[in-house]
């Protein structure tokens, strides 16, 4: 990360993901809900913008039973 930049992180308390399920979160289409349930886009909708208009990154750290945390970084 660079120190210049804006750095946006969020944390939840939730159930985490394992690594196989991180490793897909952010491909589209990609969900784990029942059918009806979920879309599978906002994880790859953020990136899109975060990346595509912003020039940033998304990034995201997990661990089942411990939650995840999720990092915007922007250039500032």
């Amino acid at each position: 990360m660079n120190e210049n930049n804006i750095i946006i992180s969020n944390f939840d308390n939730g159930i985490g993901m394992s690594q196989e399920t991180l490793q897909q979160a952010f491909d589209y289409l990609f969900t784990t809900k029942p059918v009806g349930k979920g879309t599978g886009l906002g994880l790859s909708i953020c990136r899109q913008i975060i990346e595509g208009k912003h020039n940033g990154k998304l990034l995201c750290n997990s661990e089942i039973g411990k939650g995840s945390t999720f990092i915007i970084e922007i250039p500032n």
